[in-house]
């Protein structure tokens, strides 16, 4: 089974659950809110191999969720993450292997296409408000990848392990976790692995720069890798045998790669590039290059990576500044633990540079004014607020910035942000900020730093990074350590 044929079936089969025509739940594989490619890729990919294979004994539909409440597939899906279609138009197109697959690099063929084949959590929850009668509640299961704990918990005791809401759109909708492949820290949130059906996956595994290294290389060792998913004529309990080099999986190995070569720079990213990296890069490399690409012709993955990266690195431009604030953006909530009362902080990411992202705001007291009212739309209460860029400097060299800011005047999060820069501006080499990026913008940068640097108002602080290897998997457990030791 193709790729896309994989991804309609599963969309047809969730239609049949919200209607209640299936009686036992599919196995929605979720990835984390930021939904970037890795999170996505790793939500197709692992479904594509489990997809009536797992549990071991007692064979399921899996359904790539892709977690974004705010946007449905097709268009607008295309606008915000065109670095995921570019992947999936070179992993499915190139070549087609049937007729009826071809489409093109648009909003209008691309969005067509998406529409019926991805569901984002904004289907999910229109798909429910669409339902004659509607159903107050639903109890579904569920793979986190990317991620290792639902932001809404269901309260503690006997059976709540492992449940959790999304809240938002889909308050009503009550996941029970199955299993779960991560590359960060532990949230402590998977039920035991024992309370699981046999054989289903618990690995939270920080290190490698791609979950979806981590899901070939469990998949792989699980003897499912070669098999890419069941045909459309077999039953849902008989796997296709596929050979390891076949088209099926050769568009499974181009778009797992995608996600990898994308979340390690090419396998050059220092500090992020581990053996389970190169090992899943070097394997899938080998199975298309076995195929070959476009009318026999060698595969050059190179030129692959870089239409991808070009991609992602020009994604900004058609996006507003809330869109590209809130585009890979996570949030987490911890408890102080002298008061406890929570403390919510939220972390945007950009590719951009922040003098970018300051002119597409239209000055940086603007930006500021933006940052802020990010802060506090669409349901969002942050105490704090940070945003990190990462991008290639005017020298060539990888360069990061940090931005960090207190949502209040007053309040526990300053002393919490205080805390966090004097406990890790050194591991994070923090030094004063002044322009790396050769981007063309009239601020001069002592206006910007006399804007984003300050106590009076709201407290907040920019600079350069010089730690480059530590990228938010790495800041966010700092500033979360400090908020919850208030």
């Amino acid at each position: 089974m193709t790729i896309l044929q994989f991804l309609r079936k599963a969309r047809q089969i969730h239609l049949q659950f919200l209607s209640g025509s299936l009686t036992e739940s599919p196995i929605y594989v979720l990835g984390n809110p930021s939904a970037d490619l890795d999170s996505i890729i790793s939500a197709i990919i692992y479904s594509y191999c489990a997809n009536n294979r797992l549990p071991s004994k007692t064979p399921r539909p899996h359904i790539p969720l892709l977690n974004l409440p705010n946007i449905p597939s097709g268009p607008d899906l295309y606008r915000l993450r065109p670095e995921f279609v570019t992947a999936l138009w070179l992993s499915t197109t190139f070549p087609a292997l049937r007729p009826d697959e071809q489409f093109e690099d648009s909003a209008e063929s691309a969005g067509n296409l998406l529409r019926d084949h991805i569901i984002t959590v904004a289907d999910f929850a229109q798909s429910l408000h669409d339902l004659k009668p509607p159903r107050k509640h639903i109890e579904a299961d569920t793979v986190l990848v990317d991620w290792n704990a639902l932001p809404e918990r269901l309260p503690g005791g006997a059976g709540a392990e492992g449940k959790g809401s999304l809240g938002g759109v889909l308050s009503n909708v009550t996941f029970h976790a199955m299993g779960c492949i991560d590359h960060h820290v532990d949230e402590h949130f998977m039920p035991d692995p024992t309370k699981l059906p046999f054989s289903q996956p618990i690995i939270i595994q920080p290190g490698p720069g791609s979950c979806s290294s981590l899901i070939m290389n469990e998949m792989r060792e699980r003897g499912l890798w070669g098999l890419g998913s069941e045909s459309e004529s077999d039953s849902a309990s008989i796997p296709a045998s596929l050979d390891a080099s076949s088209g099926e999986m050769a568009q499974a190995a181009k778009l797992a790669l995608a996600a990898m070569l994308i979340d390690t720079s090419n396998l050059q990213a220092e500090g992020k590039v581990t053996e389970v990296d190169v090992h899943a890069v070097e394997f899938l490399r080998a199975q298309v290059s076995a195929v070959g690409g476009e009318e026999g012709s060698t595969w050059d993955m190179e030129k692959f990576y870089e239409k991808v990266l070009w991609a992602k690195q020009n994604s900004l431009d058609r996006l507003t500044l809330s869109e590209v604030l809130g585009r890979d953006y996570k949030e987490w909530t911890d408890t102080a633990q002298s008061s406890g009362t929570n403390m919510t902080v939220g972390f945007c990411s950009s590719v951009k540079p922040i003098r970018w992202v300051i002119r597409k705001a239209g000055g940086s007291q603007e930006f500021l004014d933006r940052v802020q009212e990010f802060a506090s739309s669409e349901g969002r209460k942050l105490d704090a607020v940070v945003v990190m860029t990462s991008f290639t400097a005017k020298d060539g060299e990888f360069a990061r910035e940090l931005f960090v800011s207190a949502v209040d005047e007053k309040g526990r999060s300053v002393d919490g942000i205080r805390s966090f820069v004097e406990n890790s501006a050194y591991q994070l080499e923090l030094v004063t900020w002044s322009a790396l990026d050769g981007e063309s913008v009239d601020i001069p940068e002592e206006e910007i730093r006399s804007t984003l640097d300050g106590d009076e108002g709201i407290w907040r602080r920019l600079w350069i990074q010089r730690n480059t290897k530590a990228s938010r998997k790495q800041v966010a457990p700092l500033m979360r350590e400090a908020l919850s030791k208030l």
